[in-house]
């Protein structure tokens, strides 16, 4: 079981450095939409790509106020949301499958 129990500890961990790169990248976004920014150039495209599939889910939803998008700030409260909730679970199910698993 201790095999599982590290599984569960590294994916905690992998969760969280991937949802803390993508709120950098959700801020990043935002800060590229406020500068009008050249959509040619393959950072600001990535960083579109990369957002706006979930950025469109959330808009659905909840429209933009007075031409203020609070999609962003949405979505970063949602994803320190699953980290504050996800990740200390995963952590926890994995040092109670790992008892001798010394803690970080």
């Amino acid at each position: 079981m201790f095999i599982l129990g590290n599984f569960l500890i590294a994916l905690a961990k992998l969760i969280y450095i991937v949802s803390n790169a993508y709120i950098w990248i959700v801020i990043a976004r935002a800060v590229i939409s406020w500068v009008n920014a050249d959509l040619y150039n393959p950072i600001v495209r990535f960083l579109v790509q990369i957002t706006d599939p979930v950025l469109y889910k959330i808009r659905r939803y909840l429209p933009p106020m007075g031409g203020l998008d609070l999609s962003p700030m949405i979505l970063i409260l949602v994803i320190v949301f699953l980290q504050s909730f996800l990740v200390p679970t995963l952590q926890h199910l994995g040092l109670m499958l790992s008892p001798d698993m010394i803690r970080y």
